[in-house]
């Protein structure tokens, strides 16, 4: 889905009542699009919640940005996540030089390991650490 499709799902989906969170690495077509609220993470596009096979990094990630929930209070805030792709911002370079390099869209689910697809289609596991405090 677009980016300018995706701030304006996001609106209806507000309008019912129920907030929601774009998470984005493109600041400035998320700032075009104006959605609800967002969280901009400044890694290469497709990479908008951490690197792949990092889980501890993606829990990290996600719950900062999820704390947009409570932080961001105007409508259309975007919240600037702390996170670096590296020491340096070479990879800014690479990307502008070589265009996008994300592996093409299909219709079958892609799944980073074994472990991911079995969760994934066994319904998950019985508790999310993200969305399951510790006890």
């Amino acid at each position: 889905m677009c980016h300018q499709s995706v701030g304006l799902v996001a609106r209806h989906v507000e309008a019912a009542g129920i907030p929601t969170l774009c998470m984005t690495s493109a600041l400035d077509i998320t700032k075009s699009v104006n959605p609800p609220r967002a969280a901009f993470l400044d890694y290469p596009l497709g990479h908008t919640t951490g690197k792949p096979n990092e889980p501890e990094l993606q829990r990290r990630i996600l719950s900062e940005a999820l704390s947009a929930f409570v932080s961001l209070e105007t409508p259309g805030s975007v919240r600037k996540l702390p996170f670096r792709w590296s020491e340096d911002e070479g990879w800014k370079e690479k990307a502008f030089a070589q265009g996008d390099e994300r592996t093409p869209r299909v219709a079958t689910p892609q799944y980073q390991c074994e472990e991911d697809r079995r969760l994934a289609e066994g319904g998950g596991s019985p508790s999310c650490a993200v969305c399951v405090p510790p006890e």
